[in-house]
């Protein structure tokens, strides 16, 4: 079998399971693949002493960045996130300036992402990082085109992933591509983690993504349009429900909320849809009703625009069977 190495940079105050998540999915393909060294596997600080990570774990590197890349560049090169990437060591931005082109594929998890954009590696691409970083990275590094929805971003041999567990999703990602859907599966499962997140699905649900509106009326009213996607959610209803002229309404759910009540509903039917085909074994026409789509072809319209992918073919990928 091809080996491909890891390589996985370490570095003080990292974020443990920016590092442990896909170590232990790349660790447990290799095994699931009957083949332990499908992923030889290696962590490397800069001098090759131990770290402390965020939370205070010390973690031992195998060897020093150098020693890592002596024999030639890895296949994946992995770096992770965590508070030491707001002050990054400039020899650890220097090494990557360096030597992370070389790499076969350059995967960045939560906010390792900070560390590639200041080395210059991610400019004219696509990225994410941990939402909370997403401003600041868009900010700083103005030739980098930030995406702060999906969980994970592939743009040709890079890589990028949300925050933590985000990490897990990616590295699955790159084990399926590399070895097949039931090596990756077998590795899902054996971490209890469903092999079903796509990567451009959203950090959050439309919930926690949107804000909170203030004013109680408002408020009640995100939690009813959650509560009823099927039902009359135009401009007009709402504006009754929340007792506000229409105008008044979508101005006051803007200003609280962030976004237009249009675009609100739209991500709530389409969070709604998604739950019941991956949960339920409910049709196609019955799911499109239920959240507020009307037929099966708006419905597919809605997926194909924002998951680039037919309702169908999203219940095939990541429908959860009843067990």
């Amino acid at each position: 079998m091809t080996q491909r190495p890891v390589l996985v940079v370490l570095f003080d105050d990292v974020q443990s399971l920016d590092v442990t998540g896909p170590f232990e999915v790349f660790a447990g393909a290799g095994r699931a693949a009957g083949d332990p060294a499908a992923y030889p596997l290696r962590t490397a600080s800069l001098d090759g002493g131990p770290v402390r990570t965020q939370s205070g774990l010390r973690l031992l590197p195998d060897t020093t960045l150098e020693e890592a890349v002596a024999d030639g560049p890895p296949h994946t090169l992995v770096v992770p996130g965590g508070e030491g990437t707001r002050t990054p060591d400039p020899a650890l931005v220097d090494w990557l300036r360096t030597h992370a082109p070389r790499a076969g594929r350059l995967v960045s998890v939560c906010t390792g992402a900070l560390l590639l954009a200041e080395a210059g590696l991610l400019d004219g691409h696509r990225v994410t990082t941990h939402w909370i970083a997403c401003d600041h990275l868009a900010r700083r590094y103005p030739e980098v085109d930030v995406d702060p929805h999906p969980i994970f971003v592939r743009d040709g041999r890079l890589s990028t992933s949300a925050g933590v567990t985000a990490g897990i999703d990616l590295a699955l990602a790159l084990v399926e591509e590399d070895l097949g859907r039931d090596v990756a599966l077998t590795v899902a499962r054996h971490l209890v983690v469903f092999l079903r997140r796509p990567g451009n699905q959203a950090q959050f649900s439309v919930q926690l993504s949107a804000q909170t509106a203030h004013r109680e009326p408002l408020r009640d009213l995100q939690q009813w349009i959650a509560e009823h996607p099927g039902g009359d959610l135009s401009v007009e209803a709402l504006a009754a429900r929340a007792r506000l002229s229409p105008r008044h309404f979508a101005r006051a759910f803007q200003a609280e909320t962030g976004t237009t009540p249009g675009r609100y509903v739209d991500l709530v039917r389409l969070e709604h849809a998604r739950r019941l085909l991956e949960e339920t074994s409910r049709g196609v026409e019955e799911v499109s009703r239920a959240s507020g789509y009307g037929t099966p072809e708006a419905m597919r319209r809605a997926f194909v625009k924002a998951l680039g992918t037919a309702p169908a073919e999203y219940r095939r990928r990541f429908h959860i069977p009843v067990t």
